[in-house]
């Protein structure tokens, strides 16, 4: 089992950075893919952005040319690099393993954006 585990969530001002990190032992050498969502409070959960293990990418319109996934294989790692925050992405991250890893959720990351 690929279990990913989130960190890196905090308070920021409007227009500042956060850079979240998902670690999941396994993550490299299954080869896996990694989504992360988002979920707002009262709010339906919604897709971030996924990398696939060959390094491809996808984002939401919300958040293109703002947020950048990457990965570092070296420590079973992805990251989401969100810059030029809004106050509408604050809401609880989670990342989710993906093909062909299954689907594992770790516990979440909240990011609050507000002055």
């Amino acid at each position: 089992l690929v279990q990913p585990v989130e960190s890196g969530g905090g308070l920021v001002q409007p227009g500042g950075s956060l850079r979240l990190s998902c670690t999941a032992p396994g993550f490299t050498s299954n080869r896996c893919g990694m989504a992360w969502y988002r979920q707002a409070a009262g709010e339906r959960r919604e897709w971030v952005s996924d990398i696939s293990s060959d390094g491809y990418t996808g984002y939401a319109d919300s958040v293109k040319g703002r947020f950048t996934i990457s990965q570092d294989k070296a420590k079973d790692t992805v990251y989401l690099q969100m810059n030029m925050l809004k106050p509408e992405d604050t809401a609880m991250y989670s990342c989710q393993t993906l093909w062909p890893c299954g689907s594992n959720w770790g516990q979440g990351t909240q990011v609050t954006v507000s002055s």
